[in-house]
């Protein structure tokens, strides 16, 4: 059917192309928000024989997956600088389960997946997740974000989508471009999202949605670690109007549960660079390939099984008035909650610097060729008491979100539009346990021989010779009880105006006052004394313990079936281990109570003996911008924009007082005492301006050209402005502890954005696209170290019984002969305590700080500087095809993105290197008809720098290239009912990191495949 042509004409400033009724009512829903587009007659039937009115349209109704990309081309169109947005195929069904995952189809943007393998957070342009600045209906949001495995509240600004459901979200909207009367913090990109208004919607939108979703990550653990592998999701929303559509009242909610499991193999505590022990080995020649340069080796291996849950639960309750079609007033309230918990076991050995001396009997440590030469073989010599380290942990948090804004829109006149905005934000991340944030039970098994590790494949592989399961020689080395503490507020207030001065130029001004107090707080009950329990062998035998295939749960990493790889994976239960751990402590503790003993296992309750971080960032804000059309040969829009923004920084910190006796217990950790707490407060300020244009030309009436240039700034890290001096529990008896403080002074980073665009939109729904980009920028945020010691606090490992231990050792620094010459000779000596016989190959035992001439413990303190900047450049190459009306479609895009932050994987100092830089690809097809609504989309992102430091210094983690296939499929019964299967991961992919060279393995993560089915009915 062919549809009459609709002339040009100015709207709003921009050229308005001839469309055809269907592109028209794109843009109306677009416009909107409505959940179905529609063009169609208006006014009764013309009376018979009355001649028809020459743009009198028929009724065009534009639904599902077509509707969604004609909303999205329209938005990419008609917007000023670059915009790119994914606009939900009808309210309560956007196109993926998770926002995060459905953003990374947008050219230019790659996410970052969880431990459970879902999308988190999003880096645009090789931009990380902290300089993307989120909105939630114009409105910038608080983030409470905790590091698992008990790091403690980590400082990200960046927001984790996690804890949104999908269910309601109407658009969401990636502004690429800098503009003044964006909010600043977003470097890569600013993203918008926005949830349904009802006076926007034209229609009552009722109806309810449920799923079963089943996760076959599940059935990759063991049975006690299990939870269901199939879960329920539930979601629904209400929208109407009344009183002649002035007063309208929208409800969303959803509840979402689910169960999942990840399996993975990884070194915690990094590679070290140059050990000096491999030099030792003598003879010299039993290391093959014995490295002349850059070197690194693995301090232990790892293979940690975890079972998740996760419940979820969304809502938005949304109160719109308009007593005139001038002035609307909204009131809206979102509340997100997400729970965590999880069950986590491990396997560890630990090589302790112990390399092979024995050629005839063990395989000999061999490092590959430099220039970075890292070991594919790494053998550990020990006498058959060394510990297996089989820890086992929960972890438990809830986050809360709450945010209540108030919005009032007036259209003072024809020429003059007012627009007040004010919102009260909060997130609060707690622990949900009584055992803490994160508790680990670390029991070790003291049988262990000679250990050897393979890093010449994928996945790593431990070789334990001789190694048998022996309760008898169980006990348990130390516990955590850490409780982490996450709270961040944002008061917000917005006002902005825009003035027609004619059919072609506008003026735009605005002026924010924001309002953020962040706190993370953390407390850990560390005990690393044997916790409190003799030193003898035995007292855990008969404990709940399993033994596991260790091969069966990395099915799908390649090498997992390495005939080399030790066959079992012993796995202790938490409750039996603790429980135990309590009737020992007890009865080993004269006139200890049950509950004194039980506390002794348990995370604090207050934080007044932990660190506390605080900082108020106060930020206000003006800008002006100028909007014109120039109605020319060539039709041509121009922006021009500055932004003045102006933030005060005050930061207060308590942080644990170490000053008192350390103790050595064991041959790699130097326990730092735990007293009281000190306090102290830095302040810091910045102002800037920032200017922003925007040009596009209509070089044909299908063929766009852009050209921007803005600037904007990142805000450091909620960590890099603390201040107050914060050590590290434990300190290493060769290398000493560590350290780190703020700078609440530190300047933001600035970038300056260049953007150049092409868009060619040659057919109905069908585009393709150039874009190139260059950023540079400065001020970034660099740490450095500083060699430090702090009074009070000495080294165990120093004075006359070392010295002298040290000459006798032959200058070998070798904890293990050290301390079992101190023990030998000076037992009972100030400081040396003996609890195992002298005679054993590792004596037990500990050395204190008590011992004669200590000198103080040396410590690396990390700081924040503001440093030299750098450029990120790149390419977008996207595109769009309908192939007519067959109902068949594909899209995808390119990004290439190259920085010269990069890190220098043959220096060992400090770097200031830009994470998350990768490139990226997307390819997805469709069919779309009356009953059926098909897609599969491939997701490709590739290596990027995922962290400077891999828990052992200056080292770099790499994640390597990931691709994941999904796939949706729709149905539909009748007008009102739709059944969905959606399929996640099916491709069953796994995520690798590595360090400087692929063999320097940090870690290898296997999830699996997910599968939701379920229904909406629509009333």
């Amino acid at each position: 059917m062919k549809h009459p042509q609709i002339s040009k004409t100015r709207r709003g400033g921009q050229l308005a192309q001839r469309l055809k009724p269907v592109a028209w009512a794109s843009s109306i829903a677009l416009l909107t928000g409505a959940a179905a587009a529609q063009a169609q007659q208006t006014g009764a039937a013309a009376p018979a024989g009355a001649a028809s009115s020459p743009t009198s349209l028929e009724t065009v109704v534009v639904t599902g997956i077509r509707k969604s990309l004609d909303s999205a081309v329209t938005l990419k169109r008609e917007s000023r600088g670059l915009v790119d947005g994914i606009v939900a195929e009808d309210i309560g069904k956007f196109p993926d389960t998770n926002l995060a995952e459905s953003m990374q189809r947008i050219a230019g943007v790659s996410i970052d997946r969880s431990a459970s393998g879902e999308g988190s957070k999003v880096t645009v342009r090789g931009v990380g997740p902290d300089f993307n600045m989120v909105l939630l209906n114009g409105r910038q949001m608080p983030t409470a974000v905790i590091g698992w495995e008990g790091a403690g509240a980590n400082g990200s600004r960046a927001f984790d989508f996690a804890n949104l459901s999908s269910d309601s979200i109407a658009a969401l909207e990636v502004y690429k471009t800098a503009r003044a009367e964006s909010p600043t913090g977003g470097i890569g990109a600013t993203i918008n999202v926005k949830t349904a208004r009802p006076l926007d919607v034209r229609e009552r939108i009722a109806s309810i949605g449920v799923k079963a979703n089943y996760d076959a990550s599940v059935g990759r653990l063991p049975g006690p670690l299990q939870g269901s592998k199939t879960t329920p999701e539930v979601s629904g929303i209400y929208s109407d109007t009344f009183a002649n559509r002035t007063i309208g009242i929208s409800i969303s909610g959803s509840y979402s549960k689910r169960d999942s499991g990840s399996n993975k193999a990884y070194t915690q505590n990094g590679w070290g660079t140059n050990d000096p022990a491999v030099k030792s080995v003598s003879p010299a020649s039993n290391i093959v390939n014995n490295p002349a340069g850059l070197y690194a080796t693995s301090r232990e291996l790892r293979y940690s099984l975890t079972g998740m849950e996760r419940e979820r639960i969304n809502g938005q309750a949304t109160l719109q008035f308009a007593p005139s079609k001038e002035l609307k007033f909204t009131l809206d309230h979102t509340l997100a909650m997400n729970t965590l918990h999880s069950k986590n076991a491990e396997m560890s050995s630990w090589f302790n610097n112990s390399f092979s001396g024995d050629l005839k009997t063990n395989p000999a440590t061999q490092f590959t060729t430099g220039p970075v030469a890292a070991p594919i073989v790494q053998t550990a010599i020990w006498d058959g008491t060394h510990d297996l380290a089989l820890n086992t942990g929960q972890y438990a948090q809830k986050s809360k979100l709450n945010s209540t804004g108030f919005n009032a829109d007036w259209k003072v006149s024809d020429a003059l539009r007012l627009e007040f905005d004010a919102h009260h934000s909060n997130a609060k991340t707690t622990p949900d346990s009584p055992y803490g944030t994160y508790s680990t039970m670390d029991l070790a098994m003291f049988n262990q021989g000679n250990a050897t590790a393979y890093y010449d494949q994928k996945f790593p592989i431990l070789s334990l010779p001789g190694q048998k399961f022996d309760d008898t020689k169980l006990n348990v080395t130390g516990t955590q009880f850490r409780n982490n503490l996450s709270d961040q507020t944002v008061d917000q207030f917005q006002t902005r105006g825009t003035y027609r001065l004619g059919t072609d130029d506008k003026l735009l001004a605005g002026l924010g006052f924001t309002r953020t107090k962040n706190r993370s707080a953390s407390y850990n009950n560390q005990n690393n004394d044997w916790s409190g329990v003799a030193p003898s062998l035995g007292q855990f035998a008969g404990i709940n313990t399993g033994t596991y295939s260790l091969s069966s749960f990395f099915s799908r990493i390649p090498g997992h079936d390495d005939p080399r790889l030790f066959p079992s994976f012993y796995m202790a239960d938490f409750a039996s281990l603790r429980d135990r751990a309590v009737k020992i402590k007890q009865a080993n503790t004269p006139g200890m109570t049950q509950a004194q003993a039980e506390a002794y296992f348990a995370a604090a309750s207050d934080y007044t003996r932990g660190d506390d971080w605080r900082a108020t960032e106060k930020s206000s804000s003006l800008y002006g911008q100028w909007d014109h059309a120039f109605d020319t040969a060539i039709p041509m829009n121009l922006s021009v924009g500055v932004r003045y923004e102006s933030t005060k920084v005050e930061s207060s910190s308590q942080v644990v007082d170490h000053s008192g006796t350390t103790t050595w217990g064991s041959q790699n950790e130097i326990n730092l005492a735990s007293g009281g707490t000190t306090f102290g407060t830095k302040s810091g300020k910045y102002s800037y301006w920032l200017p922003s244009i925007d040009w596009d030309a209509d070089l044909a009436e299908n063929l766009k050209v852009r050209a921007s240039y803005g600037e904007n700034i990142g805000r450091p890290g909620w960590n890099q402005m603390q201040g107050g001096l914060s050590l590290g529990g434990t300190a290493n008896p060769n290398g000493g502890g560590t350290g780190s403080t703020g700078d609440p002074a530190l300047k933001p980073l600035r970038s300056k954005n260049f953007d150049l665009s092409a868009e060619y939109y040659y057919a109905k729904s069908s585009y393709a696209a150039l874009g190139l980009f260059y950023k540079k920028v400065s001020n970034f945020v660099t740490t450095s170290s500083v060699d430090a010691t702090v009074p009070g606090i000495l080294n165990p490992a120093s004075g006359t019984y070392y010295n002298a231990a040290l000459a006798a050792c032959g200058g070998n620094t070798q904890p293990l002969c050290i301390r079992n010459y101190i023990f030998r000779n000076y037992n009972g000596q100030p400081g040396v305590t003996a609890t195992g016989p002298l005679d054993a190959a590792e004596v037990a035992g500990t050395i204190t700080s008590a011992v004669p001439g200590a000198t103080p413990i040396p410590f690396k303190v990390t700081t924040f500087t503001n440093g030299p900047g750098d450029n990120i450049k790149g390419l977008e190459l996207n595109f769009q095809h309908m192939f007519g009306r067959s109902g068949f479609g594909v899209s995808g895009n390119y990004t290439k993105v190259k920085t010269g932050l990069k890190f220098n994987n043959l220096r060992t100092d400090q770097q200031a290197a830009l994470l998350g830089v990768s490139d990226s690809a997307n390819l997805v097809g469709f069919y779309e008809n009356d009953v059926w609504s098909i897609r599969a989309a491939y997701n490709w992102r590739g290596e990027f720098l995922a962290a400077t430091s891999d828990g052992n210094g200056n080292n770099p983690v790499y994640t390597e290239p990931y691709g994941q296939v999904d796939a949706s499929i729709g149905y539909k019964l009748g007008s009102n009912l739709t059944l969905q299967l959606d399929l996640l991961n099916l491709n069953d992919g796994y995520i690798r990191q590595h360090g400087r060279t692929n063999e320097m393995l940090v870690s290898a993560l296997q999830t699996g495949r997910r599968y939701l089915i379920g229904a909406r009915y629509r009333f």
